[in-house]
């Protein structure tokens, strides 16, 4: 990564390396949840049942994981624990509810009630994981030909209501699927509904915290440098 260059501002495809693409799980995870959907301040509140993701696309969560970082066999509430299929082929077809949440939604509960030390119990995710794709990210990148893959984020802005997302990143401009140099001070930006729909896995998925996922190719994205 020596010797970084700027890239000029424009539309390329965008893949998230295996490090980074959880954080796009957790756009999710905020997304979904019982509290945030009861208010009506998620992109995705009219969205359940819905297709979000293109056909293929996986995501789970999943309490009961022999020794993961978010495994519980009862929630916050006492709720049993099981695994619950968040995005089927694609489709939404569940939010993260805890009682109260999923009272006010007519709604049974789904056993992701949170609790602290104080205060009333609140809903999220266990371990959840995106399930691999087929084919590998050098393959992905030969694919796509050009493109940008990100390695490393800061500052990641997302307006919960719209879904507009934006990240000023790094990582290596891609060519004919190789690397070619490596890029730093740049933006990039887009949708999240847009993302999730072009979202497409690879198959490096390794599981290392709470939230894993594999490298992703997101398609077209703008790119904000020189």
């Amino acid at each position: 990564r020596l010797s970084p260059r700027r890239l000029k501002s424009g539309a390329a495809a965008v893949i998230f390396d295996k490090r980074l693409s959880p954080s796009l799980l957790g756009c999710l995870s905020a997304a979904i949840n019982g509290a945030a959907i009861a208010r009506g301040v998620s992109f995705l509140k009219d969205k359940l049942g819905g297709t979000v993701f293109a056909k293929g696309v996986n995501i789970v969560d999943d309490p009961l994981i022999r020794r993961g970082h978010g495994s519980r066999p009862f929630d916050g509430e006492g709720v049993g624990a099981a695994p619950l299929r968040v995005v089927e082929d694609g489709a939404l077809t569940s939010w993260l509810l805890n009682s109260a949440q999923a009272r006010q939604l007519g709604l049974e509960t789904n056993g992701r009630a949170t609790r602290g030390a104080s205060g009333p119990p609140g809903s999220g995710a266990t371990n959840l994981y995106l399930q691999p794709g087929a084919k590998s990210p050098d393959a992905l990148m030969a694919e796509i030909g050009a493109g940008l893959l990100v390695t490393d984020m800061f500052g990641p802005q997302i307006n919960q209501n719209t879904g507009d997302y934006s990240v000023g990143c790094s990582g290596f401009w891609f060519e004919a699927g190789a690397r070619a140099y490596p890029v730093n001070e740049i933006t990039i930006a887009g949708n999240l509904l847009d993302m999730f729909a072009r979202l497409e896995p690879a198959n490096d998925l390794e599981f290392t915290g709470a939230v894993n996922a594999p490298s992703v190719s997101l398609g077209a994205m703008m790119i904000a440098g020189d």
